[in-house]
């Protein structure tokens, strides 16, 4: 798998588990009001990942040659929490797949 695909996949598992952490913050600082630690520790995590996530998706895109609508919908899931792991997955798998594919039709030739 190439680097800039590798890279994109642990920055998405990162921006999901930072959306948790956030989520979490949000949690004990809007319903429990015990304070706001979690949002202050989890936000710039957050917006960081975040802007990791949509430089990784464009370089994802860019190897992987993902069409304008794959990277629409791959930016499109930054926004609402966890879909980056759904969008990860479904384009790993892909990628996986066209390329055993392409192995398998080289190897036959």
């Amino acid at each position: 798998m190439p680097t800039a695909l590798r890279l994109f996949r642990y920055v998405a598992i990162a921006e999901a588990f930072s959306w948790a952490g956030l989520l979490v913050g949000m949690y004990f600082k809007y319903i429990a009001a015990t304070g706001e630690l979690g949002v202050k520790i989890f936000g710039p995590i957050h917006g960081a990942l975040f802007v990791l996530y949509v430089a990784g998706a464009f370089a994802a895109a860019r190897v992987a040659r993902w069409s304008l609508g794959t990277v629409v919908l791959g930016l499109a899931c930054a926004i609402p929490p966890f879909t980056s792991l759904w969008f990860e997955r479904r384009v790993i798998a892909r990628f996986r797949a066209s390329t055993a594919g392409s192995a398998a039709e080289s190897v036959a030739a």
